[in-house]
């Protein structure tokens, strides 16, 4: 009877502390929308579309959310509210990506 008294409690014990580093560390949706924004500046540049300038500001926007999202996956959690802050940061960054490539400012053109 202590044997398998002790046995549950060996399991539940485990199956807590794998539950707790696991809840809400991942988010497979920001690192996502970080490397879709990534390509779209980069492909901004290749196009002309985006300015040197242009491009270095926005991908100071993205450094910024990464070290955000470093900032709040420190403790081991990612509340929903962190969650929810890094996603309008990035909702932001995707707008202001498509108002730089679509404000007709372009890069010069070699001669």
């Amino acid at each position: 009877m202590n044997k398998l008294l002790l046995s549950i409690m060996a399991i539940a014990i485990s199956a807590t502390f794998t539950t707790a580093a696991t809840a809400g560390v991942r988010d497979p949706n920001v690192n996502k929308h970080q490397h879709h924004q990534d390509r779209r500046i980069a492909q901004g540049v290749k196009s002309g579309e985006l300015t040197r300038g242009e491009a270095k500001d926005l991908r100071g926007d993205q450094r910024n959310i990464r070290q955000e999202e470093r900032a709040f996956k420190s403790d081991g959690n990612l509340s929903k509210d962190e969650r929810q802050e890094l996603h309008q940061d990035q909702h932001a960054a995707s707008k202001e990506i498509y108002q730089e490539k679509h404000d007709a400012q372009e890069r010069p053109r070699a001669n």
